[in-house]
């Protein structure tokens, strides 16, 4: 099952495209990270998804329809785009609770959210002087105020500290695990290696990857195999490829059981014989490399 779908989507600004072409489906179930370098267009696509900007071509559905055509979108969709994007003379809880009127959702809910987004304390506090941390989970609050299917987070997050970070992750894990639809962009590898099931990654305004976590990492040419031994000459000696470093080998031509076949057969003792998976990062930045705007 598809709940987001871009269909050949694209935009244009005069001569510059943002978007060129995009396909890709997000499923429930998971939760899917949407990476890519800066100008890569991932927030052009988020909000094209969501008919902030109209498509040059193309089109992209929530839940089946166009996003305009959801008759209580915050009941189908809770959205972070822009913590920051509140009224500043608002307490958090009025708010949530204009929002929750908008949409027709129950004002026992603001609660519910405040609660869980750890905001109660300051519920009655305006929102001009909350923190980035605190605008960020008021912002994740709005988003989860209808109770969706289906969440869009935009750089979540951005301004919280260790524990809500920690939070953060855990949520939308175990939104996933509840069978909801969790997309989320970020540029931050090492949370995403911790979060996200699925990525689609892009650059330039086109699809790069569209794929899980592993496979994608498993794309990558960092992988190698270190190699120790008390006789590292020569075991070096006998492989003949591969980088030497002061106290191991490293080997991206050959696997674990060559290298141990040949060692084998020479009676070279070995110490360790592992291969060292590449990161994300590592992946990421290989494999759009060729997609960067801006570089140094």
């Amino acid at each position: 099952m598809t709940v987001i779908r871009a269909i050949n989507l694209s935009k244009r600004y005069g001569d510059a495209t943002a978007v060129a072409g995009l396909s890709f489906d997000v499923k429930p179930g998971l939760v899917t990270g949407f990476l890519g370098p800066n100008g890569a267009g991932k927030s052009t696509t988020m909000r094209m998804i969501l008919g902030l900007d109209r498509p040059s071509g193309g089109s992209a559905l929530v839940a089946g329809r166009p996003y305009h055509e959801l008759r209580h979108p915050l009941r189908k969709v809770g959205v972070l785009l822009d913590a920051k994007a509140v009224h500043g003379g608002r307490s958090a809880r009025d708010h949530l609770l204009a929002i929750a009127q908008s949409n027709g959702i129950p004002a026992t809910r603001v609660n519910e959210v405040l609660e869980s987004t750890g905001l109660r304390e300051v519920a009655r506090r305006r929102v001009g002087g909350f923190s980035l941390g605190m605008s960020q989970r008021l912002g994740i609050a709005a988003a989860l105020l209808g109770d969706p299917e289906i969440l869009i987070f935009d750089e979540p997050v951005n301004g919280l500290d260790p524990d809500g970070i920690l939070w953060i992750r855990t949520l939308m894990r175990d939104l996933a695990a509840e069978g909801r639809t969790v997309f989320v962009s970020s540029h931050l590898m090492s949370e995403m290696a911790q979060t996200a099931d699925h990525l689609i990654v892009i650059g330039r305004g086109r699809l790069i990857a569209d794929t899980s976590v592993e496979e994608f990492i498993g794309r990558s040419s960092q992988g190698y195999v270190r190699v120790r031994s008390p006789r590292l000459a020569e075991v070096t000696e006998l492989i003949k490829v591969g980088e030497l470093h002061p106290d191991h080998l490293r080997v991206t031509a050959m696997s674990p059981l060559e290298i141990g076949t040949l060692t084998a057969r020479a009676a070279i003792p070995l110490e360790e014989l592992t291969f060292v998976q590449p990161s994300l990062e590592s992946a990421y930045m290989e494999l759009t490399k060729d997609s960067l705007e801006f570089t140094s």
